[in-house]
């Protein structure tokens, strides 16, 4: 007959306890910290209906994430299975091509600047391609290629040294 004890705590140990303590601390995905914080709040012994209104999972939910704990006994067990998530907005417009765009002279494409901005960098991408792309996708997409735009900074040129021989008596002043 199992005891109270084993019935409140699922199947989890003092070790899980000690070792769900220590992901709270550690881990960094919300997701994954609920999760922990659920089994913790389970091996303390405390009620299911408490669990599920603190943590915001469900009843479901919770067993789920504990039966998967269980087989391993490894917080990593917790973690979301990897997705293949959102398809690629303007699959056309590649890395390579992004590349091969920024090194070209805008100037010589005849738009009237010297450099490039997202903006104009997306419209002409867009019409090159014949495929929309979003400033924000496009700043997105470059900083996956580990690309880095800052404005100039300007530099106030100094005095020059020589100055008063240049301009004469007038300026020793």
């Amino acid at each position: 007959m199992r005891t109270a004890r084993h019935r409140g705590t699922r199947g989890l140990t003092a070790y899980d306890r000690r070792r769900l303590g220590r992901a709270l601390r550690e881990v960094g995905e919300a997701r994954v910290y609920r999760r922990a914080q659920a089994l913790l709040l389970l091996a303390e012994g405390r009620p299911v209906g408490d669990i599920t209104h603190v943590t915001g999972l469900s009843r479901p939910g919770l067993y789920r994430w504990l039966n998967r704990y269980l087989q391993s006994r490894r917080i990593e067990s917790l973690d979301d299975a990897p997705r293949q998530g959102r398809p690629r907005v303007a699959p056309t417009i590649t890395d390579a091509r992004i590349l091969r765009e920024l090194r070209r002279d805008p100037m010589a494409l005849g738009y009237a600047t010297t450099g490039w901005t997202v903006a104009l960098l997306a419209t002409h991408l867009g019409q090159r391609y014949g495929c929309l792309i979003s400033t924000h996708t496009l700043r997105r997409r470059m900083r996956q290629l580990g690309l880095r735009w800052k404005r100039p900074r300007y530099v106030y040129a100094e005095k020059e040294p020589h100055r008063a021989q240049k301009k004469g008596a007038l300026s020793a002043a």
